[in-house]
């Protein structure tokens, strides 16, 4: 199998230009006049480092995202550089920086609260039998790969033809090795070589292509889209941790619920959260994931923090209400009982598809029992919660729900109203909720209302 992978990826740098993977006629150079992008955009830490870098000897290229949103007029959050030399020799030359990777070893040139990205061309793989820095597993995924090569080989092993391009700051030209300046213009996602290679190499690259996609206001090219839905499966094989990374850059980036359409349409929201997937294929409504996604999108586009633990809660809530439901209907636990024990199996069944650090999961689950706890208002409880360190979190999930068409019977706007309430209006609402603030006898616990339509 790993073989005829490996044949395969041969065939596709051949078709690209001879053995060698090289391209098959030198890249469309773009000189200074014919492209926009100004030096007064670029991070002066970057030019630093390109220039020590070309002043040592060594070719040294800004490189992917930051050049593709350059030409796209934007503003790119992260400056990456290619270069010739390898990471010791740019080790040596930078004090101020450190070496990391294990798949791929690269460097971290740090100025400040920056970090500049410095990796070396990298080479096409040839013969994974016989060369120790290649390691190919028995369904075509690369586990390790950290062969270098010539920039031509560099820019064909790149993901996407729109990050194929690499910006000399030596004469102000632009390289495009793979068509990506076409496919800017076209805007439109393209991977580089055979797709079917390129999802079997690195199965996140699916994610990759539904992120890019939503983030550039893309379409993504018929042949890179055709083979997800079927090849979805793949993540399975990913290590938890590094899908939790990826679901933050999903849903972190402003585009959350733009890209949570998109995962659905290629059947990739599953491999992420099985348990939610199959809870809305089972009748669960999924307003509240959508809701808390546009809430998240708005808060980035005004610059207001964002919590991954509050998107977790959000994107299992279709989970969390199914499991709670069931635990309720076989066992004869009181609703908090239950939803402990449903929370508890939610999170356990999701951390086998995504990590969810404790730093994270505990003030999930706060934020879920809180939702029972915040009909609970008789007394000094109303204050007591809002003393509560995820009080505020509590109270914009319940905002979340009721936004999403769940009834809670106007718990909503009681706590909208009581937190801005000086102390004789608020003894007034703790009157009306009945029996003069005592505990009322008998009352029966009641759960937060689901929208079941």
């Amino acid at each position: 199998m790993a073989r005829r992978f490996l044949e395969r990826v041969q065939n596709w740098l051949s078709q690209l230009g001879g053995q060698n993977g090289t391209a098959p006629h030198e890249p469309r150079i773009i000189s200074r006049d014919e492209h926009n992008i100004s030096r007064q955009n670029i991070s002066e830490s970057a030019k630093k480092v390109l220039h020590r870098l070309n002043r040592s000897g060594h070719e040294a290229y800004l490189v992917g995202g930051g050049v593709r949103d350059l030409l796209l007029d934007g503003h790119p959050k992260d400056f990456d550089i290619a270069t010739s030399a390898t990471p010791e020799q740019v080790h040596e030359l930078f004090r101020n920086s450190r070496l990391i990777g294990r798949r791929f070893k690269l460097v971290h040139v740090l100025f400040g609260r920056e970090v500049i990205e410095v990796t070396t061309f990298r080479g096409s793989p040839k013969d994974a039998d016989n060369d120790p820095h290649m390691d190919v597993n028995d369904q075509g995924r690369l586990l390790r790969d950290n062969v270098y090569g010539t920039r031509e080989e560099d820019a064909l092993r790149r993901d996407f033809t729109v990050n194929a391009l690499y910006y000399d700051i030596r004469d102000f030209t632009v390289h495009d090795y793979a068509g990506g300046v076409k496919d800017l213009h076209n805007r439109q996602l393209r991977l580089i070589g055979d797709p079917v290679i390129r999802y079997q190499e690195d199965p996140v690259r699916m994610l990759r292509a539904v992120r890019f996609a939503a983030k550039l206001d893309f379409t993504i090219a018929e042949d890179t889209a055709q083979p997800i839905r079927e090849m979805s499966y793949l993540l399975e094989d990913i290590p938890p941790a590094r899908l939790f990374e990826e679901v933050l850059k999903l849903f972190t980036a402003g585009q959350g619920e733009t890209t949570y359409g998109m995962l659905k349409r290629f059947d990739l929201f599953a491999p992420l959260f099985p348990e939610s997937a199959r809870a809305i294929a089972e009748g669960e409504p999924d307003g509240v994931i959508r809701e808390a996604l546009a809430s998240t999108d708005r808060r980035v586009r005004q610059n207001k923090p964002i919590t991954p633990y509050f998107l977790y809660a959000a994107l299992l809530w279709p989970a969390l209400q199914q499991a709670w439901r069931q635990e309720e209907a076989e066992t004869d636990q009181p609703p908090y009982q239950a939803l402990q024990q449903a929370a508890g199996e939610t999170i356990q069944n999701q951390t086998q598809a995504t990590a969810i650090p404790k730093r994270f999961s505990t003030p999930m689950r706060e934020i879920w029992e809180l939702q029972l706890r915040l009909d609970k208002r008789s007394g000094k409880r109303a204050d007591r919660l809002l003393e509560h360190p995820r009080f505020r979190a509590a109270y914009d999930f319940l905002l979340v729900r009721e936004a999403a068409g769940e009834d809670t019977q106007g718990l909503g706007a009681w706590w909208t109203e009581y937190q801005d309430a000086d102390a004789d209006r608020r003894r007034e609402m703790l009157r009306a909720l009945g029996g003069g603030g005592k505990k009322r006898s008998g009352r029966k616990r009641r759960k937060p209302a689901r929208n079941n339509s």
